[in-house]
């Protein structure tokens, strides 16, 4: 699997993205974002699915990630220079438009790109984070003190905090203690624990993933350490100032959201679930197909592969047939 993965270098948008491809270089692009804690390889079988299919699969290992280039602030981490990134990578391959998926954090550069150059994005996929309208009077940092200093993403905002607290485990461990999550809450510690020390490794490793997988994660966190991935979360409020001359603006590219019916801040009258079914979502994002896949947690594409590649490709199909 992923054996005939080519992975390059590419200059964009003033640094180096590391990249994995595969597939027909004359076929439609395809371009996978991953998320956090993640590199390309959270994809691995989308790109053999999907360049079995015809496609040309294009995965980075985004900006601060693994084998690219990793600035040493959060200013550099906006969804400006995201989105740059990745615009980059279509200059590079000469495609004026192309197909998008996006997980997590790259979900929301996906969402921005189709606000930012809609016209750059012929369809788009989002895994398990939806389009929210910006707040115009409350910042994210002011938002997620509400949940209190226990929760994951008030955490990860104060340089070095999160990095020394994982320190304390090896990186197979902080691996395992995200990727094998189930829970459905919004991630809260107690009062006075760090995240990472709250979360739970479960006993068994689940059939979706390997030791073997999870340690190709840990190999590159320990080579790479965990302060680019966490610049993104730093760089929130950065973004919601950015993003206020798109105050009110619609996600007018096709889109299909899939999502897990078990993910994370699905939870509750407030939780996501809540929201992706109801009509605020529709609202904004008027060109839109919701996916709920049964007994899905957060990192969808590993745990149900089969069932998201198929998701992706029909999509894919669909959209090509209406060129």
């Amino acid at each position: 699997m992923t054996s005939s993965v080519r992975e390059k270098k590419i200059k964009t948008n003033g640094i180096w993205l590391n990249v994995a491809e595969k597939g027909d270089k004359e076929g439609p692009l395809v371009l996978l974002l991953h998320g956090f804690p993640e590199t390309w390889y959270s994809w691995r079988h989308q790109i053999d699915f999907l360049s079995s299919k015809g496609y040309h699969v294009v995965a980075p290992d985004l900006r601060g990630y693994a084998d690219s280039d990793s600035p040493p602030t959060h200013e550099s981490y906006t969804v400006s220079h995201l989105v740059a990134d990745v615009i980059g990578l279509l200059d590079h391959y000469g495609t004026a438009q192309a197909f998008v998926a996006g997980h997590d954090w790259g979900a929301i550069i996906g969402w921005c790109m189709c606000l930012f150059r809609p016209d750059r994005v012929k369809g788009y996929i989002s895994l398990s984070v939806p389009y929210t309208p910006r707040d115009p009077k409350l910042k994210p940092s002011d938002f997620f003190k509400s949940f209190g200093d226990g929760l994951y993403i008030s955490q990860f905002q104060k340089p070095g905090r999160a990095e020394a607290a994982f320190a304390k485990h090896d990186c197979l461990t902080v691996m395992k203690k995200f990727l094998l999550m189930t829970r459905t809450d919004y991630v809260v510690a107690p009062p006075g624990t760090e995240i990472i020390d709250h979360l739970e490794i479960p006993s068994t490793i689940p059939d979706w993933i390997t030791e073997e997988e999870i340690q190709v994660y840990a190999d590159k966190f320990q080579r790479s350490g965990f302060t680019g991935p966490l610049n993104y979360y730093r760089a929130m409020d950065l973004n919601w100032e950015i993003l206020a001359p798109w105050q009110d603006s619609k996600i007018l590219v096709p889109t299909k959201f899939i999502a897990g019916d078990k993910d994370i801040g699905n939870e509750g009258p407030h939780g996501t679930m809540e929201y992706v079914k109801g009509e605020i979502f529709k609202s904004v994002v008027p060109n839109l197909e919701v996916v709920v896949i049964e007994d899905g947690h957060h990192f969808i594409q590993q745990e149900k592969s089969q069932q998201v590649s198929e998701e992706i490709l029909s999509f894919l199909n669909k959209l090509s047939k209406t060129e």
